[in-house]
């Protein structure tokens, strides 16, 4: 008998224990499945996730439950991450806070994060997430705090939310919400009981903080919220002179339409989304079988699969319109371009670059991605032609201009063209050239033109621009030493991150569609001022920023930035002369981007715009300037310079003159 009861115990001890175990493994497949719609992980947040034998409560952001068998918490925040949220994450059913704000989500909010019934905090802010709320997040009984400020949320406010009698915060400002607040009684009403018949968002007496600003509500402001501050009502359509709105020309567009859609008839807007939907249908079925037909590949639908069933799919949609002033070539015009792509310039694992020529003698540089088709993912699609509309917009003298961009499938191509700079990369001429960069008034045009190109990017484009990985090898330079800062590896990057099960292509599944306005790139500004500082070091020293017998340079030059009788020290001996005051000049600039100048306070004093005018103020490029540095300069100027023969001998004359006075 003993035995029995023994044998029952453990019997019930094995099953709650594979129980468990089996509600976990589903918590963890849904991680897997999140990091797998994350395509851009810049500082390796989930770099441990997917560790085999690993402990998933050792993973980046993750929270576990005292007893190690549930994930209740996930804070991913300000990551710089890109994808989308999966569906599956409504499987991890005992999660309690989710907090992935300040990221760069797209896509719409899955329904499925109503299943979270533990959950307290939902915070999305501060991403790209379009579509409306979803009217499931009425299910999240036990939540309070819901934030999705800074977005491109859409459509009404669902009244579920005011279901949720633990609501205490409700963030939901910068957004394109329409419609009204929802606070009307129901139509049937009870004059015994009226509180019973309340609904919408007083029913909520527990709901301290709201912000329902800069959307496109419209209608009367609640006056069960005279408790609240008005100015989370600003910036939106409503009917109020408390505090500012929307001028009217912005709302109309908005209302105009509801008051349309609200004067047809109900039986006509009927007949009229029966008769749509019929004629929508057979347009379809007759598109997709000629592309099926013809076998082009041109759906910008892309799924990402939840089960082998093939059932359920995520899909995204790419605007058609996106790159429509872009120039597009052909696979052929580029391949006749750069004879028959047989001229490699530079190569690496994920890229080659061609140099061409094409119809008017324009040389060109062409990237093209070494990646097969059934690699290629939705994200990678939707990266690709992001970047290649967030590169068309750059126009500056010291910025590599992109052309344009091939995107074919037969065979499969997808290539970036840039303007072609002749005479090679800031890295070759410093370290691998000839003596070509031995004069100083040289290396300070390259350091003033890498100035003038970051504050273009940082001050004068709206969104501002940073360059993925800023070094002398993103830094070309033309005939004249004009340097052009060039972003390739923003890019190609995303290619480490290739996912297998994301690469099937298909047109089933939900549609998602990504924001008007351009995906904004990571801004990470004080990072391409670092950079900056470290390039400061390596043009006035000659050496790289990092090399097994110097070591870092950063290190060994922090001694010499400080006090002007030993800044000498930092000077390539490669140069023959070179101005003390410039020298002082790039040293204070390289001080503040590496932040070592304890007397900078305000951020705002390193910014681009400050950095570039100190140098400009202080450094000249003149032929004049580097002859009064040496009496040796004005024959190397001439050597490099043989355009401007006569002012260079105007030039000499005058430095002879002054030279021979002060030796009397």
């Amino acid at each position: 008998m003993k035995l029995y009861i023994s044998f029952l115990v453990s019997l019930v001890l094995w099953l709650l224990f594979v129980s468990c175990d089996g509600f976990a493994s589903k918590e963890v497949e849904a991680l897997r499945r999140f990091k797998e719609a994350i395509y851009k992980d810049p500082l390796l947040v989930m770099s441990n996730w997917n560790v085999p034998e690993s402990d998933p409560c050792n993973w980046n952001g993750i929270t576990c439950s005292p007893t190690k068998d549930h994930i209740i918490k996930i804070n991913l925040s300000d990551t710089s991450m890109r994808g989308f949220l999966v569906p599956e994450i409504g499987q991890i059913t005992y999660l309690q806070e989710l907090i992935l704000r300040g990221n760069i989500l797209m896509g719409t909010i899955p329904k499925e994060i109503g299943k979270l019934e533990k959950l307290n905090n939902l915070d999305l802010g501060n991403n790209h997430l379009t579509g409306p709320i979803p009217a499931e997040i009425g299910s999240l009984s036990n939540i309070m705090i819901i934030n999705l400020h800074s977005n491109g949320l859409t459509g009404k406010l669902p009244p579920e939310i005011w279901n949720l009698k633990y609501l205490r915060e409700l963030i939901i400002d910068r957004n394109r919400l329409q419609g009204s607040i929802p606070i009307d009684t129901t139509s049937e009403t009870d004059d015994s009981n009226p509180s019973e018949n309340i609904t919408g968002l007083c029913k909520s007496p527990g709901l301290k903080v709201v912000d329902f600003s800069y959307n496109y509500f419209e209608g009367q402001i609640p006056k069960c919220l005279d408790y609240l501050p008005r100015t989370i009502f600003q910036g939106n359509c409503m009917e109020t002179e408390d505090v500012k709105q929307r001028p009217s020309s912005e709302c109309a567009a908005v209302l105009a339409k509801k008051k349309q859609r609200g004067s047809t008839p109900v039986w006509l807007r009927n007949f009229e989304i029966v008769t749509g939907s019929s004629i929508g249908l057979v347009f379809l079925v007759v598109v997709y079988s000629a592309f099926r037909m013809c076998n082009i590949k041109r759906s910008l639908i892309f799924p990402w699969k939840k089960s082998a069933s093939e059932k359920d799919h995520f899909t995204v949609y790419v605007d058609s319109e996106l790159l429509k002033d872009v120039s597009r070539f052909t696979r052929q015009e580029l391949e006749v371009a750069c004879e028959d792509f047989s001229n490699i310039i530079d190569s690496c694992e994920n890229s080659q670059v061609y140099k061409g020529t094409i119809n008017g003698g324009t040389e060109i540089a062409v990237i093209s991605l070494c990646v097969k088709e059934e690699d290629w993912s939705g994200c990678f699609e939707v990266y690709f032609q992001r970047e290649a509309a967030d590169l068309a917009r750059l126009n500056h003298e010291n910025v590599g201009k992109l052309l344009g961009y091939c995107k074919e499938n037969t065979p499969f191509t997808r290539m970036l063209v840039f303007e072609y700079a002749s005479n090679g990369t800031l890295y070759e001429h410093l370290h691998y050239g000839e003596g070509s960069l031995v004069s100083w008034a040289k290396r300070m045009k390259v350091v003033i033109g890498i100035a003038r190109g970051l504050k273009y990017f940082h001050t004068e484009l709206d969104p501002p621009f940073t360059v993925s990985d800023l070094n002398s090898n993103a830094v070309y330079l033309t005939e004249d030493f004009t340097p052009k800062l060039v972003d390739f590896e923003c890019w190609k990057t995303i290619l480490m991150r290739s996912e297998k099960n994301l690469r099937d292509i298909s047109g089933e599944g939900a549609i998602c569609v990504l924001p008007d306005a351009m995906e904004h790139r990571v801004l990470n500004l004080q990072g391409n001022l670092y950079s900056f500082g470290i390039l400061l070091l390596e043009i006035v020293s000659g050496r790289p920023s990092y090399c097994q017998e110097r070591g870092c340079l950063v290190q060994w030059a922090k001694e010499y930035l400080v006090a002007p009788d030993v800044m000498a020290s930092l000077v390539d001996p490669e140069l023959k002369h070179y101005s003390q005051k410039e020298l002082e000049a790039v040293c204070e600039v390289a001080r503040q981007c590496l932040n070592l100048d304890k007397n900078t306070t305000s951020s705002s004093s390193s910014s681009a715009q400050v950095l570039c005018e100190t140098l400009e103020s202080r450094i000249s490029v003149s032929i004049s300037a580097d002859i009064r540095s040496s009496s040796l300069a004005w024959a190397e100027i001439a050597l490099a310079s043989p355009c401007n023969e006569d002012e260079d001998e105007d030039e000499r004359s005058r430095y002879s003159n002054k030279h021979s006075k002060s030796s009397k």
